[in-house]
Order: structure tokens, then C-alpha cells, then sequence
């Protein structure tokens, strides 16, 4: 199965998968928060009880004794009588500090070390809708204020009832409620290792996903690279194979070996085109070098206005050929570059046959130069054919080249602008593109130039 047939399934498997994983990633941490967060209250359910009990036991233990005098007649309905036996309610029995310290050890003691809490301790108190109308005779200093808040707030209310053998109705109802803030938050701390860890290996598993996507796109694109560049290179080696085997042919003529006009002829065609051919491997191989880094500058002083000079020279006939004219305007005051000449040629050359390869009629290139305290900025202007902005983005990639509809009018690999890259980055300069389709495209260099 091809790599575009197969590419569509591996996509949609992948990203199926991760869908699940996260989904399932978000229900587990959603479950644990809900799990972690009723164990919390549980905990503080028991804890407030434990106290609870124990605040009662007391209360009733320390109800008041009255010492009569021998003879002295009891009358339980006496209110002096009566009041002297009623023991303390727990909000005058004990102090706030008090009741905060057994609240503390109790928490300790269930493993809930700093935990804050606040708490109240009030009589006559029937349910916590109460708390909305009266303030409770013993409390912490934010209980009011926490306690108005349940969405984000949890309470534990105990009822403070002593046993009928500590004397019953004689002791006071009261209520002690436990109010602990920011529930949540305490349950997303406590869980903080378990849940950064979730989303740690998920955004991994993310990571995986893009990169393996990434990795099969630019697998795609190369394969797709890969048949370009084996296309191109048939179709620009079958042209002078061709016309060498026709050559050879001739000559085994015997008029064309008898007349040695016509021998010179053919050879010459057969000499050009091999040279041709050489050509083409040489840039392929150049390629490569420059690939693996083993391409080594020869760096020295030159004046790149001389360059382009040569340059622009060595394309005189191409330019009367297509009706062309070209233009410079070398106005930079310091064009002295320490570069490598033959590499420093190739760029200009490359840019220059590239202005003419996608030029259109009435061809007209420009080039300028200035100068900067450090840099040499050279613009090559065309008013060819243009570029899209697709292929804007794309133009400095080995083998792309633009495509020009079903002609195959333009020779070459697609490896000249990536040479170019290439080695103005190697001379530490800069180059980039701008086009309009229709109306032309402008290269421009900015190179270091030599230090004093």
C-alpha cells in the first residue's frame, strides 16, 4: 500500500487515539477529585464527631454539685436550687483556643495536618439555615463570613446532646459545625503530583502525535520530492543522450566520415552535450557536498560590482536573444566582500538565469547595490512571470521548483536557489524573496563586508 493511501489511516487512527487517552484522562482525574474530596469530608465528619463526643462528656461531668446543710429540706423546685445544678453550656464551659486545639489534634490525628477550619459552637441551633439569623455564642473569627459560602465550602455539624445519665433535659442543645474553606483547591493540592503527572504524559503523547505526523508529511513530501527530482532528471539527460546517439549514427555514415566538415560537426555535438551532462552531475554532486557540509570556502578579498559585471556579461546573448535589456546601478560606495569568488559568481549567476528562465516577453532585469556601515545589499529586479506566495515560502527548498502548468520549458533540478541559500548563509549574509505574481520578483542579499 503507497505512503498517500496508507498516510489518511495511520492520521485518523492516531488522532482516534489520542482522543481516547485524553478522554479517559480527564474522566480519571475527574473521578479521583470527586473521590479524594468525599474521603476529605468523611475525615472531617469523624474528626468533628470525635470532638463532639468529647466536649459532651465533659459538659456533663462537670455539672454543678450543691452541698446542703444537715436538716435542710431539698425542693427541687426551688429556681436558685435549680439553677446552682445546671451544668455549663460548652460555649461558657470552654474556650475558643480550647476547642480550636482539640479540633487540630483531631485533624492530626487523621492525617489532615494544616488543614484550616473554622467553627462555631451555638445553642438552640436546629439546622444551618439558623446560621443566617443569629451568630453563634462561640466562634472562630472568619466562621461567619465561611459559612455563607457552600458552593465552594464544606460543614460538618455535630450535635452537642448529652446522654440521659448526665442528667438529660437538663443540659442545653447545642450544635458545633466545622466549616472547611476552599475545599476544592485542598483536594487539587493534595492531588497536584498525580495530576501534573496526567497532564504531563499527555501533552507527551500530543508531542509523539505531532512528531509522528510531522514525520509522515515530510516523508510524503520527499517521496513526492523524490519523483520530481527523477523526472526532472530524465527528462534533462534523455535530450542529450539523444542527440548523442543521433550524432554517433551520423557518423558511422560513410558520407559524413568521408567529408570531415560534417565529422568536426558532430563530434562538436557530442563533445557539447557530454559537456552538458557533466554539468548537470556536477551541480547534483554540489548538492550533496553542500549537504554534508564538506563544501570548503576559499575566502578572499574581492569587489563584488566586478562580479556582477561578468556576470551580467555572460548572459549578453540570452538577453538579445528574448528581446531582454538589463540595467545596473551599482551605487554602493564599499563593494568589498571577503568571499569565495567562484561561489560569490554562482549566486549571481544562479539569480540572474533564474530571472531569465521564468522571464516573459520584453524582458528587463535590474540590479542595485548600496552599502550599509556593515553590509553590501545587492537587489536583482525582474519583471517576469512571479511568484505566489505558496511558492514564495517553498522557493529556497532543495528540488521544489514553481510549476508552470503541464510545459516542461524550464530546465533544471530545482537545486540552484537552494545553493544559493545555502551559501550566502555560509558568507554569513542573508537573502530573502519578494514577488508579485505577473509582475515580477526581487532577490535580495545582504552580505558582511570586509573588515578593516
Amino acid at each position: 500500500m503507497g505512503l498517500k493511501k496508507i498516510f489518511p489511516v495511520i492520521l485518523v487512527l492516531i488522532t482516534l487515539s489520542l482522543i481516547g487517552i485524553i478522554y479517559i484522562q480527564i474522566n480519571w482525574i475527574l473521578t479521583m477529585v470527586d473521590n479524594k474530596r468525599e474521603e476529605l469530608h468523611h475525615k472531617m465528619i469523624d474528626a468533628v464527631a470525635q470532638v463532639g463526643r468529647d466536649l459532651v462528656e465533659q459538659r456533663g461531668s462537670a455539672t454543678k454539685v450543691l452541698r446542703l446543710k444537715p436538716g435542710t429540706p431539698w425542693r427541687p423546685s426551688d429556681p436558685f436550687r435549680m439553677e446552682m445544678m445546671r451544668p455549663l453550656p460548652i460555649a461558657e464551659r470552654f474556650t475558643q483556643d480550647e476547642i480550636n486545639d482539640r479540633l487540630r489534634k483531631a485533624f492530626d490525628n487523621l492525617n489532615l495536618r494544616n488543614l484550616h477550619f473554622e467553627f462555631s459552637v451555638s445553642s438552640n441551633m436546629e439546622s444551618s439555615s439558623s446560621f443566617s439569623f443569629r451568630t453563634p455564642e462561640l466562634h472562630s473569627r472568619n466562621f461567619q463570613q465561611e459559612i455563607q459560602d457552600t458552593l465552594h465550602n464544606r460543614a460538618a455539624f455535630y450535635p452537642l446532646q448529652a446522654p440521659e445519665d448526665y442528667g438529660g433535659g437538663m443540659l442545653p442543645d447545642e450544635l458545633l459545625v466545622v466549616v472547611v474553606p476552599d475545599i476544592n483547591n485542598i483536594v487539587l493540592g493534595e492531588m497536584r503530583i498525580m495530576i501534573f503527572g496526567a497532564i504531563l504524559f499527555t501533552l507527551i503523547i500530543v508531542s509523539a502525535f505531532y512528531v509522528t505526523v510531522a514525520a509522515l508529511l515530510r516523508q510524503k513530501k520527499l517521496s513526492e520530492i523524490k519523483n520530481d527530482f527523477i523526472n526532472n532528471m530524465t527528462h534533462e539527460f534523455k535530450t542529450p543522450l539523444a542527440t548523442i546517439s543521433l550524432a554517433v549514427d551520423a557518423l558511422r555514415n560513410e558520407k559524413v566520415v568521408q567529408d570531415r566538415e560534417k565529422s568536426e560537426y558532430f563530434t562538436g555535438i557530442i563533445k557539447e552535450e557530454n559537456r552538458r551532462m557533466n554539468k548537470q552531475v556536477e551541480t547534483i554532486l554540489q548538492a550533496s557536498l553542500l549537504d554534508r557540509q564538506e563544501q570548503q570556502l576559499n575566502l578572499k578579498p574581492l569587489h563584488a560590482h566586478t562580479i556582477i559585471q561578468e556576470a551580467m556579461e555572460n548572459f549578453h546573448l540570452q538577453l538579445e536573444g528574448k528581446g531582454g535589456r538589463a540595467e545596473l546601478q551599482l551605487n554602493a560606495k564599499n563593494d568589498l566582500l571577503e568571499a569565495d569568488e567562484v561561489h560569490f559568481m554562482n549566486i549571481i549567476t544562479n539569480l540572474i538565469d533564474n530571472a531569465v528562465k521564468y522571464s516573459k516577453d520584453n524582458l528587463a532585469i535590474r540590479i542595485t547595490t548600496h552599502s550599509t556601515t556593515k553590509s553590501l545589499v545587492i537587489r536583482i529586479e525582474d519583471n517576469g512571470i512571479g511568484m505566489s506566495k505558496e511558492t514564495q515560502r517553498r522557493i529556497f527548498e532543495k528540488f521544489y521548483r514553481a510549476h508552470t502548468g503541464n510545459l516542461h520549458n524550464v530546465k533544471g533540478f530545482g537545486l540552484g536557489l537552494s545553493y544559493v541559500k545555502t551559501i550566502v548563509e555560509a558568507h554569513q549574509g542573508k537573502i530573502k524573496v519578494d514577488s508579485i505574481v505577473g509582475k515580477g520578483t526581487t532577490f535580495t542579499l545582504e552580505l558582511p563586508l570586509k573588515s578593516e
